[in-house]
């Protein structure tokens, strides 16, 4: 699926305030350590993110030579603000790492 299909398919399923509201919460839950209610929000982004790989074909083995931030970068764009999640930002670390390891071989 293409970028902007794959963009249009999350934006028809999960209208603009269910998006914004889902970052918002995670947020707030962030901040309150939540661990409890955390989860279940991560859970939910982990479910949309998953959707978001298999829908680009995006297969660990098939790329783990070519790291990219692709995958994320849809998943910022259609929930606003994602970027600022600490979900987010492990996610980046965890790529960032990958792609070290795979430079240092």
């Amino acid at each position: 699926m293409e970028k902007e299909q794959l963009l249009e398919t999350l934006k028809s399923h999960y209208p603009r305030e269910v998006r914004k509201q889902l970052v918002k919460t995670t947020l707030q839950h962030e901040k309150d350590n939540n661990k409890t209610e955390l989860t279940q929000q991560y859970k939910v982004i982990n479910q949309i993110f998953s959707y978001v790989l298999h829908e680009l074909g995006w297969e660990i083995s098939k790329n783990s030579t070519e790291w990219t931030t692709h995958p994320l970068e849809i998943m910022e764009e259609a929930f606003p603000k994602l970027s600022t999640t600490q979900w987010y930002k492990e996610q980046k670390i965890e790529t960032s790492n990958n792609v070290d390891i795979l430079l240092e071989k």
